[in-house]
């Protein structure tokens, strides 16, 4: 059931999205004349609440992008350890996301982008991977990329891999990624960044490289 406003503004409301053997929460907010809708998938202890995604979120809105930021397991899933670094089982939930999403009026004939952070970013490029997918473009916020493992070479949508440049075993297996991926790709590292952009002004500058690309590409 829906929750939210709907007008000459955009539609922002509250979602249940139901998933093989799961229903998940969801905030879906998409401005009016939106060019394109822009997923989370976050990663290991976080969810749709997480303030660093939602202040992204509020910046790829800004520039007219949709969002949809979801939980990716629901509580009691989250309660087994398994289930939160089970790549395959995170992946093929994004994928009957994608497909809700695709189905729902608002959305309707949108490109999508993904947005990734830690093992959801593995999550999102293992989903790209998949032809029928059909992602405008990947971005990885701190993510770990390399858990996607072979799926890396399946991936055609343009990917950002951004890493704060003090996260320094992230940062080479992201590079270790970057070089298995044969789509259009680049590697932005965030000088004095460590894994959770806690520090002053990196999340700005990481969010402002995640906008630049996806509204570049997801149009």
């Amino acid at each position: 059931m829906d929750e939210g406003t709907s007008g000459d503004n955009g539609t922002a409301a509250e979602v249940v999205i139901p998933v093989n053997g799961a229903a998940l929460q969801a905030h879906l907010a998409i401005p009016s004349q939106a060019a394109g809708i822009v997923v989370f998938v976050h990663g290991s202890g976080s969810s749709r609440h997480s303030p660093r995604n939602q202040y992204v979120a509020r910046l790829l809105r800004d520039a007219g992008l949709g969002t949809l930021l979801f939980d990716l397991l629901n509580e009691s899933e989250e309660n087994d350890r398994g289930n939160v670094f089970d790549i395959g089982l995170l992946a093929g939930r994004l994928t009957e996301v994608l497909s809700w999403l695709r189905a729902r009026p608002a959305a309707h004939g949108l490109p999508v982008g993904l947005f990734g952070a830690s093992t959801g970013a593995a999550a999102a490029l293992w989903a790209a991977s998949n032809g029928n997918a059909d992602v405008a473009a990947v971005v990885s916020r701190g993510g770990r990329p390399d858990l996607a493992g072979g799926h890396l070479a399946e991936v055609r949508a343009p990917t950002l891999l951004i890493v704060g440049g003090l996260d320094h075993t992230v940062l080479e297996l992201n590079e270790r990624a970057a070089a298995q991926l044969t789509c259009e790709h680049a590697v932005e590292i965030v000088p004095g960044a460590t894994h959770l952009f806690q520090e002053p002004g990196t999340l700005q500058q990481a969010a402002a490289l995640a906008r630049d690309w996806l509204v570049r590409y997801v149009r």
